[in-house]
Parts: structure tokens; sequence; C-alpha cells
């Protein structure tokens, strides 16, 4: 790219970038990105609702995913460009911040970048409309802190709304009572109090997927699943009352760091030798037997004489599991996690009814289950067919992370457009306070807020223009505050008594994201791409 002197010697060009870079600048590039990112929200947007469609996704390989999931789909699909990348990214925060809420952030930053484009034809400076959405985002956020429902966490009905909510419109179909009542069993079990707050991490719920039954043989188990096998055939397959060793250290006789040569000439000498090797594994089961236990879950290696002692003293044994389920392992049974076998005593040793293998489908796998108040679960997911049984782990997810996102904050508000309609309304009696250019940009802000009850109209089958208008009419009545569309009715009811409701902190992060990834792309008034690399010349056979 060539860049002009001034004072006269504009006729000899300065070589600034490399040749077959590109740049972009002022409104090109600002439309260009734009454009970009709507095709991202455009992607999602008949997805939204219980009456969304669903995307079927091919991979490179042909692997398919058919989901409705936002954030699953953004994740499958290659994009290339940079503005759309943070399309993506905003659904990736959306989803580690609480879960849920991904086609809702990703629609309401695509329709934000639509209505800013209009201004920016008005010759209003992207400046004034990112401040403008700004100071509406701040509002809507004030506004719906202000109008949030207190949540009980102890009310059971209310959670599980919440979580049939999340899953609605997700193939699951009439499992769902199931799922939300699983959610609501495993949210309860593994909250706790850190730092005088309540708290839930999904961390610690374990999802485990195996194909074959129905949906409805999803479970939950009080413990852990171990997707491994007992290590060998002379072990017990089921203890009762079982005593866990956790051991972080391997039961083997350890090599040498360096290279080392043993000499041996006489055969009693290899006879010592091997006699050594196996006294030591036999102290070693010794140390573990001594502390009454009669379960070794070892996340290292297990010797095969090792083994063959442990089964002798009808130990049941399991090795190399994953360090993140021997985290689980230990908030589970509440145990204690020891990496040398000197240390071991009877008090850290954990605790479980039952420690089973059980052959699941065609694999087998171990069971501990029927712990004592675990601060760690498992839930397998059963279902007939593969694809299914993806899709009911996305919707379990949701409605986990949902009621969790409750658990922290106790707040909800009413789906269905309902809390939309009642932010546009509020935010135009603020519009008036703010003025000036800003004051357009607010305006165009409460028109993208109404893109949600529109869309779930639309996906439904229904006018979008007639829903909007009987939507508005109706928050202006004194008992309008709730009121939402149904989608399968096609009319204006009140979405709390509908039982459509959703954590406060969704709708709050959905905004923030939005808001942040408009005025972020908003921003970028400049476009320089690198030439891109050539592709490598193909390498010749031998012999040519």
């Amino acid at each position: 790219m060539a860049v002009g002197l001034p004072g006269g010697l504009s006729g000899q060009p300065i070589l600034i970038l490399k040749e077959g870079s590109s740049r972009r600048r002022g409104k090109e590039a600002q439309l260009a990105n734009m454009a970009a990112a709507r095709v991202i929200a455009d992607v999602v947007k008949a997805t939204l609702g219980p009456r969304g469609m669903d995307k079927m996704l091919v991979d490179t390989l042909g692997d398919i995913t058919i989901t409705n999931d936002g954030h699953e789909i953004l994740k499958e699909i290659d994009v290339q460009h940079p503005a759309a990348k943070m399309m993506v990214e905003v659904a990736e925060t959306q989803d580690q911040e609480v879960g849920d809420g991904t086609t809702t952030a990703v629609i309401l930053a695509g329709e934000l970048l639509k209505k800013a484009e209009d201004l920016l034809d008005k010759k209003i400076h992207a400046t004034s409309i990112i401040t403008g959405y700004r100071k509406a985002a701040e509002e809507a956020i004030r506004v719906l802190r202000e109008v949030a429902l207190d949540v009980d966490i102890n009310d059971r009905e209310t959670l599980k709304k919440i979580a049939l909510t999340s899953m609605r419109g997700k193939v699951i179909g009439i499992a769902s009572d199931h799922f939300s009542n699983i959610a609501i069993d495993a949210v309860k079990q593994v909250m706790e109090k850190k730092a005088g707050t309540l708290t839930a991490d999904k961390d610690d719920i374990q999802v485990l997927k195996k194909t074959g039954k129905s949906l409805r043989d999803t479970q939950l188990i009080s413990g852990i699943i171990l997707d491994k096998e007992v290590v060998h055939p002379d072990m017990p397959t089921r203890v009762e009352k079982a005593k866990i060793a956790l051991l972080d250290t391997p039961l083997e006789v350890e090599k040498t760091e360096i290279d080392a040569e043993v000499r041996i000439r006489d055969p009693q000498q290899m006879k010592a030798f091997l006699d050594e090797e196996t006294r030591i594994l036999k102290d070693m089961v010794e140390k573990i037997v001594k502390t009454g236990a009669n379960i070794v879950l070892c996340q290292r290696g297990l010797d095969d004489m090792a083994q063959h002692f442990l089964a002798k003293k009808g130990i049941l044994a399991v090795r190399r599991i994953k360090a993140s389920d021997m985290e689980k392992l230990t908030k589970a049974t509440d145990g204690k996690v020891v990496t040398n076998l000197d240390d071991l005593k009877t008090k850290d040793l954990g605790q479980a009814d039952v420690v089973e293998e059980r052959k699941i489908g065609e694999d087998r796998m171990v069971f501990v289950e029927g712990c004592k108040n675990p601060k760690a679960v498992a839930i397998l997911i059963r279902a007939g067919l593969e694809r299914l049984v993806d899709e009911a782990d996305r919707a379990l997810n949701d409605a986990l992370y949902v009621v969790a996102d409750i658990v922290k904050v106790n707040k909800m508000v009413a789906g269905g457009g309902a809390i939309e309609g009642e932010l546009a309304k509020r935010l135009r009696e603020y519009s008036a306070k703010v003025g000036g250019r800003e004051q357009l940009a607010v305006e165009a802000f409460i028109d993208a807020l109404e893109i949600m009850p529109s869309t779930l109209a639309e996906n439904a089958g229904l006018y979008p223009i007639d829903i909007l208008v009987t939507l508005r009419a109706a928050h202006e009545k004194p008992d309008g505050l709730w009121m939402g569309v149904n989608v399968f009715s096609g009319e204006i009811t009140d979405m709390i008594k509908a039982g459509v409701l959703e954590p406060l902190s969704v709708k709050e992060q959905a905004i923030k994201s939005a808001m942040e990834a408009a005025s972020m792309i908003l921003r970028i008034d400049d476009v320089i791409a690198a030439a891109k690399q050539p592709p490598a010349p193909p390498r010749m056979p031998p012999g040519y």
C-alpha cells in the first residue's frame, strides 16, 4: 500500500504495508464490520423461543449436530471475519458467566448494530451512539433490578418453572419435567456458603452421556461415576459400606531417573531381585489394608503384582482416574487425596454406601454412590439416539446453570418478551431526559430491545407488528408489568402466571454483553488486513 508525501513530493509513493495488504477506512470499515456481525445474529435469530427452529451443522468430517442452542451453533460454525468472531465471543461470555441467554445476547447485539447503521446514515457520530447506548444500558439494568422479584431457593415450584423455561423449545419434550427435578436436586446438593454467600458451582456436577434406554432413565447419583473398569478380574465388583483410599501415587516400583544397568550372573540373584520388587509392592498393599480401606481409587498406575495382592485382600481398585474426577471424589466422599502411602490414615478414607461396577450399554463403569451429604454429584444422561443424548446434555446444562444463577442471585423476571416490553416503556420516559443526539441512540436502543418479543412472535408464525402494538398497549396499563407474548395461544398474557420465568442475572448479562460488543464494533473505523500467506507448494514424491 502506498501513501503520498506532502510538500510537492507526492509523485513518489512510499510503501508502508506489505504488498497484498488491504485497508478499509471510515464508514466503509464500519459498515463492513456491522454487516458481518449482523449475519451472525441472523444465523441464530430463528432459534429463539419455544417455537424456534433447529439448525443442522455438518463439520469437515461429516459429523452432524442438530440443535437450537445459540452457543452450540456459534461454537460449531467456522467464522473467519474478525467482527463476526466478536459476536461469537459474546455468546461465549454469556455462556461462561450465566450459562443461558446466549441467543438473546447475540440477537440484541445484532439489532443494536442495525439501528446504529441508520444513525450513522443521519451523520450522527459513532461516539454519540456509543454514549447513548451506554446510558440506555445502565438505565435498563437499574430498572431490571428495581422490578425483579425475589425468589426463595426453597420454593421448589418456582425453581422448577425457571428450569423448564430454560429448556423450552429443546427436543427433550415430555422429559423436561424429569430433567428439571434432576437439575434442582443436583444444584441444591452441591450449593455451599462461601464468604457468607450461597453459591453452587456447576463444575461440581459431573455429567456423563450414554446411549441406550430413554430420556426418562436419566438419573442423579449421590456420588461420582468413573468411566473406568475394575482393574483385576478376581476383585469384587460390588462393595457395600465402602471405605475409599484416594491415591495420587503409583502402586508400582519406581524406576530410576537415570539410565541404569543391572548385571545378573546368578539365577539366585535374579530371584532375589524379583522377590525384592514383590516385597515392596506387598508392603504398599499392607499399608492400605491397615487403614481399613476396601476400595482403592488411584490417579496413577497400578502394577500387576499390586493388583494381585489387592484382589487377594478383597479390595476393589480402579486406576488412571482423571484429576478432575479425583477432585470431585474428595467432595463427594469426604475423603482426602494422599500422595504418599506412609501418610495414609483411616481418617483420610472416603465413605460411600456402595461402590459397584455396572455395564452401561457396551461399557463398564464404576459407580461410587450413596455418599452422605456429597458436595459433588453425578448425572447419567440416557437416550436412544446419540444426537438426542447430546441435545439432552445441552438442555440439562441450561437448566443447571439457571438454577445455580438463582442460588447466587435470588432474583427473577418474566420471560416471553415481558421484561423487554417493560424496559422499552421505562426507557421511553428516560430518553426525554437525555436530550441531544444521544437521545436518538437511546431511542434506537429501545427499538433494539423490542426485537425480542418481535422475534418470538415471528418464530411462532404470528404477525410481529400486531403483537408489538398490543404488547405496548398492555404495558401502559397499571397491571401490565409482566405482560408478554404467549407463542402458543398468540395472545399477550401475564408471563408470571404462565410460569415463564428467567433469572435476573441472565437478562442483565445479556444487555451488558450486547451493548459492549456493539460499542466495540462501532468504534472500529480502520481495518488493516495483512497479506495472506500463499499455500505451500505440494511436495514431490521421492524419486522425482
